[in-house]
């Protein structure tokens, strides 16, 4: 099977005429290949493969389960074969420390035929002081941003999950491609998360942090992801609300309509009646 690798210029050139058009920016995270088909069937800009992925597919909340980086790279095949003119992107755990040569890390994501990549696993959603701790020893968020930096260098196309205005700054200085505002975790569906901000207080944490990256490189293209963003309804308010000028669907693109999807058809299965045939009718 031939790869299909497309080149950052590449991505970069059809995210701007997206823009240009006035559409969002619809990334999104799938983990199988009948998802990741009808992603791009329903017009994906780009498709992003996340180890956690597999998680999602398991009935479970999203969770970081077994070796990230092996993960992510055995799950392209399955994806390439049926997606045709799609970008695919691959999450990096940067922090894995059999990996300290970060182009080391980087490189096999890109020989197998991913066309960019993302910190997902990220250390950000640790919470400061875990963050604050693993930094000691090298192993925090700014390793994460070094990864950005080294795959720009690389000629790669980068995208970073930003959770705080202090983050979007450090990726921006990195040179990242696209900045996704993170508003927490995906709330809606069987195991979504609860208690999430409302839509006021997560928009106003998403603005500030596009603010931020924006203040160091007003060209970067900022996308939001999770919280109360469940729905494609919920983006109308994010777009009115923000600058963001798309949206990271993973829950949102790969459970919660499978969730849906699946309970309702099984349940109009469910509801069609049996009606007996009369001895007459089995003999005409």
């Amino acid at each position: 099977m031939t790869k299909k690798i497309f080149p950052k210029q590449e991505i970069l050139a059809r995210l701007h005429r997206t823009i240009a058009e006035s559409k969002p920016i619809i990334g999104a995270g799938c983990s199988i290949g009948l998802i990741a088909k009808c992603a791009e069937i329903g017009g994906a800009d780009f498709i992003i493969v996340y180890s956690t992925g597999k998680s999602r597919l398991m009935g479970l909340p999203t969770s970081r389960i077994g070796d990230a980086n092996p993960t992510t790279l055995s799950m392209l095949e399955e994806l390439q074969n049926v997606v045709k003119d799609t970008p695919i992107i691959g999450g990096i755990e940067a922090v894995d420390p059999r990996k300290l040569d970060l182009r080391e890390l980087i490189s096999p994501f890109i020989e197998i035929g991913y066309s960019g990549i993302i910190n997902f696993p990220t250390v950000a959603n640790l919470g400061e002081s875990r963050i604050a701790e693993r930094e000691t020893v090298g192993l925090g968020y700014t390793r994460e941003v070094e990864m950005i930096s080294i795959a720009n260098e690389m000629r790669v196309f980068t995208m970073a999950y930003v959770f705080t205005p202090r983050e979007a700054k450090l990726m921006a200085q990195a040179k990242v491609d696209c900045v996704i505002a993170h508003a927490r975790g995906t709330e809606g569906g069987l195991v979504g998360y609860t208690n999430v901000s409302r839509k006021g207080k997560a928009v106003q944490t998403i603005q500030e942090i596009i603010e931020a990256a924006r203040s160091v490189d007003p060209e970067v293209i900022c996308l939001a992801h999770g919280g109360p963003f469940a729905h494609p309804e919920d983006t109308q308010y994010l777009y009115e609300h923000t600058d963001a000028q798309g949206y990271v669907g993973a829950s949102s693109i790969e459970r919660i309509p499978i969730e849906k999807a699946i309970t309702e058809v099984v349940r109009e299965f469910k509801s069609i009646p049996i009606k007996r045939r009369t001895a007459e009718q089995k003999i005409q």
